[in-house]
């Protein structure tokens, strides 16, 4: 039996929201496992929206659901040109 007056500590799940980068990097395993061209599919998502483009494979259609394309892109250029222009 608990103490009344005692506090009962909640512990907190560890966050589950993925970053752009997390889920995109999940998606294209996903896409590589299936045999897909993780490039080609991912750029078919980007361009139209449809969701059909990603595998449910492993919940990687539902994850890259969790996000607007507008942040795929920006999570895109943003690596592209720290890779390319960060000296």
């Amino acid at each position: 039996m608990t103490n009344l007056n005692d506090t009962t500590k909640l512990h907190a799940l560890r966050d589950s929201r993925a970053t752009a980068r997390d889920i995109l990097q999940h998606v294209y395993r996903a896409l590589q496992a299936k045999g897909y061209d993780p490039i080609t599919q991912l750029t078919g998502f980007i361009l139209t929206g449809d969701p059909t483009y990603i595998t449910s494979f492993d919940n990687a259609r539902s994850m890259i659901c969790r996000l607007e394309r507008d942040e795929i892109l920006e999570e895109i250029v943003s690596f592209y040109m720290s890779e390319n222009f960060d000296q």
